[in-house]
């Protein structure tokens, strides 16, 4: 057995605490990985309050993992240690359904196995990237550039493949109007994204002083969504809107923007269900769809073009003693645009408790 350290939760109501637990060593096929660093989504504040009614305590969240391959298995091939990896949302799939074999392993039949919380069969809970290190199947870990930043590849594990499979998907780009609800982790990646595909975008936001922000990320136009004449202006715009916001708010709003067979994509998961007027959609033959991160090889192809396009995420770099101000501040939105933990400093910290 391999001793981690890290940061978990151990109930919904009090604030992450240091942590020491157990990781397998790595099996034929799996690699040992030292974390560097872990990108804090808004799904790991609603689990590690278990607001999705499923957190197994004591919880270690994470899921934007970057780091380096300490050791591998003896049958490993992708990898070679000192590789540059990342993890994402998932460590497992059943490899066999008809999604795992058109490489969309994201929606599996028989259920993923998600980085975090995930109950194995020998009864043990997956833990995330709030440690030090962590043990993976190599078909589940991803090339990283050495030419990006770390730190800004981290939230492009989950945000930034988030964004990057719909806008694919869609095939949104050149001559499509876009609009994109919120600018935070996500919204921030869509984005950019979405520029770089060619699109025209536009920001919808609550928040005034975020339109400076949202034209430096490549957005062509911002909407303040609590102007009423503003967003007035905007009805019947856009050929896509895309939504990445996971607090509580009214989807009828927005779809009134949507041109006629305009889309509304969601992204973020509100911790409550939320209403929907049919003649919204029926009035303009308008569509409302999802989509969930994206499968292994997908991925790769964002991480790949990442390179290539020189985009990473924008960070904020913080300690794990500021992961409790880093929650309420992400819960608040006052982040650009993704806090990211230095994991390297996860061992020094606990061994000094």
């Amino acid at each position: 057995m391999i001793k981690a350290k890290g940061y978990a939760a151990v109930n919904a109501v009090n604030e992450l605490i240091p942590f020491e637990f157990e990781r397998n060593k790595p099996k034929n096929h799996e690699v040992l990985v030292d974390i560097y660093f872990c990108g804090i989504c808004h799904a790991d504040i609603h689990q590690s309050k278990n607001e999705y009614h499923n957190t197994i305590y004591p919880l270690v969240p994470g899921h934007e993992i970057v780091g380096r391959i300490k050791s591998i298995g003896k049958d490993v091939t992708k990898f070679k240690i000192n590789d540059l990896v990342g993890i994402g949302y998932f460590i497992d799939s059943c490899r066999h359904c008809s999604s795992c074999k058109e490489h969309e392993e994201q929606y599996c039949e028989n259920g993923i196995t998600p980085t975090q919380n995930a109950k194995l069969p020998d009864g043990t809970v997956t833990k995330g990237g709030y440690s030090d290190c962590i043990v993976v199947d190599e078909s589940y870990v991803l090339k990283v550039s050495e030419s990006l930043k770390p730190a800004g590849v981290a939230p492009l594990l989950c945000a930034g493949i988030t964004t990057y499979s719909p806008l694919k998907y869609w095939k949104i780009g050149k001559g499509h109007k876009v609009a994109v609800l919120g600018l935070g982790g996500l919204g921030h990646m869509a984005v950019k994204f979405a520029s770089s595909f060619g699109a025209y975008v536009t920001v919808l936001s609550g928040s005034a002083n975020k339109k400076e922000s949202a034209l430096s990320l490549g957005a062509n136009h911002f909407v303040l969504t609590s102007s009423n004449e503003e967003m007035k202006k905007a009805a019947l715009s856009f050929d896509f809107l895309i939504d990445t916001v996971s607090a509580k708010h009214d989807y009828n709003t927005y779809l009134n923007l949507l041109r006629k067979e305009g889309t509304m994509i969601l992204l973020g998961v509100p911790p409550e269900a939320p209403q929907l007027a049919a003649f919204q959609l029926i009035s303009q033959r308008r569509k409302i769809a999802g989509s969930f991160i994206g499968g292994i090889a997908e991925t790769q192809e964002m991480l790949d073009y990442c390179a290539e396009k020189n985009i990473t995420a924008e960070v904020e770099v913080i300690s794990p003693d500021y992961i409790k101000e880093a929650f309420e501040r992400t819960f608040k939105g006052d982040v650009h645009y993704r806090f990211v933990i230095d994991a390297k400093r996860i061992y020094n910290k606990i061994k000094l408790l």
